[in-house]
């Protein structure tokens, strides 16, 4: 027995205001029907011993100290910079805002 009928669908796509035609209808019965006794399936196989997950492969974060390194002063940063003003980039408007 079909899980996903042929009036459920049509019922559906009335509500969607989605024009379908008989074979349509049909195809896509057909189609939600299969991915109903797919989920089906997978619940069978996972049962309450089974621990759920998100990924196949356990992961774990590696973190490393936050330490502040040699860094470069506003002027420095500027230098190569190919415009600048009022010691920030000076870049060209993408917007038509001043």
């Amino acid at each position: 027995m079909s899980a996903i009928t042929r009036e459920q669908v049509a019922h559906l796509a009335k509500l969607a205001h989605i024009e379908m035609t008989e074979e349509e209808l049909r195809s896509m019965a057909k189609e939600l029907d299969l991915v109903v006794d797919s989920v089906a399936s997978v619940s069978e196989a996972a049962g309450p011993d089974v621990p759920a997950t998100s990924h196949p492969i356990p992961l774990q974060n590696v973190f490393r100290e936050d330490v502040v390194g040699e860094t470069l002063t506003a002027e420095e940063s500027l230098l190569n910079a190919p415009d600048a003003a009022e010691g920030k980039f000076k870049v060209p408007a993408i917007l038509d805002e001043e």
